[in-house]
């Protein structure tokens, strides 16, 4: 029995997925929130309808991912906080490593000493792994990734297929 081979560039080619994170990963946090749409343009209700077929959906797709690919950077933001916020031991497992690794970092590869107990700093990070990462296990954190890929995807690929082009923009491509 022969194999099947998909070309994933055929699949991936109209939505310009290679280019649209070649200029996400050369941007600096504060150039890429500097040009986020107003609420009102990003959430404006009288734009919104259904997409007659679907070469409509992938034209609102591409222009709007374009467009309002700030905002929807904004609302993935939101969402992550909001998965950790409703997953407190995932929040509390990364807290508890963020502070033990800068504390162990403070001690600048000194063994730690208090009264009697004596630790090297590679049993403390040890130490820290194996409590941090079976609390990690608890937490079910590829529950709240996917989770995460789930709701952001239908909030922006929905948000993207429903809102129309603006007038001056629908037009744009015609010829006159």
């Amino acid at each position: 029995m022969a194999r099947i081979q998909i070309p994933l560039d055929v699949l991936t080619s109209r939505l310009n997925i290679q280019d649209r994170f070649a200029g996400f990963r050369n941007t600096s946090i504060s150039s890429r929130f500097a040009n986020m749409r107003p609420v009102s343009e990003f959430l404006d209700f009288k734009r919104l309808s259904k997409p007659a077929n679907f070469a409509e959906v992938q034209s609102r797709v591409n222009y709007n991912l374009g467009t309002f690919s700030s905002n929807y950077a904004f609302v993935f933001v939101l969402l992550s906080i909001y998965a950790l916020i409703t997953n407190p031991l995932l929040l509390f497992d990364i807290v508890l490593l963020v502070a033990g690794l800068w504390l162990l970092g403070r001690l600048n590869g000194q063994d730690l000493t208090l009264g009697t107990f004596h630790a090297t700093s590679s049993q403390l990070y040890t130490g820290l792994l194996v409590t941090c990462g079976l609390l990690f296990i608890i937490a079910s954190p590829f529950t709240t990734v996917l989770w995460l890929i789930g709701a952001s995807g239908v909030v922006i690929i929905g948000h993207a297929s429903l809102m129309d082009k603006p007038i001056d923009e629908a037009f744009s491509g015609e010829a006159v």
